[in-house]
């Protein structure tokens, strides 16, 4: 596979690469520093032949799980045993096999210049995480946001109530109006976009 054949967006600082895996149609993203050529992978939902090939081609050196629901992380025990450090939450880490890191709140993961910070967002799962790339107005939000609402909270260990304080207080708040947001599912949106809905959603109670 090309590189080309799957990049998503970039500037002159970064790329961001997407393919979509599996069964469920997920999003997997591989974030790409362009000057020093170090990545990230986010997301090893399924098809791990693929990603193992994106990842070698792209200079990944790690896996970042938004959550733990079973269609984000099929491919984990491929990308482990071919050398890939994953890293979740402590709340979800239990629905996987094996990892090697805990993902926290508020903490800044490096890939080569660019600056990740991590958001827990709570609602979804109980280890619910986002990713927003420092600088440039992006967002990876995993199953937390979505093109018209929130993360399905049908799920016993899921939250509706938990989701949009989530959603409202850590993504709404802060970020500004442009900032693209790239879900685990589905196309891309902007804050700006699902921000004037958020009453709607409570309305509705999904």
């Amino acid at each position: 596979m090309a590189s080309g054949d799957t990049l998503h967006l970039s500037d002159t600082d970064f790329e961001i690469h997407k393919v979509v895996v599996g069964d469920f149609d997920n999003n997997v993203f591989v974030l790409r520093c362009r000057h020093t050529g170090d990545a990230v992978l986010i997301d090893a939902a399924n098809e791990h032949d693929l990603l193992l090939e994106l990842a070698s081609g792209l200079g990944v050196r790690k896996v970042l799980e938004t959550h733990g629901h079973w269609d984000h992380i099929q491919a984990i025990p491929a990308m482990r045993n071919a050398g890939y450090s994953v890293g979740v939450t402590s709340e979800d880490a239990a629905m996987l096999d094996s990892y090697d890191e805990l993902l926290e709140h508020d903490t800044v993961i490096e890939v080569g210049d660019l600056r990740l910070r991590t958001i827990k967002t709570p609602g979804h799962t109980p280890g619910s995480i986002c990713f927003r790339l420092e600088g440039k107005p992006i967002l990876f939000s995993g199953d937390t946001l979505f093109p018209g609402g929130p993360g399905n909270t049908s799920f016993d260990h899921s939250d509706f109530d938990t989701i949009i304080t989530s959603i409202e207080d850590r993504l709404f708040a802060p970020l500004g109006a442009d900032t693209l947001v790239l879900p685990g599912h589905g196309d891309d949106t902007t804050i700006g976009s699902e921000s004037p809905h958020l009453q709607e959603w409570i309305d509705r109670g999904w």
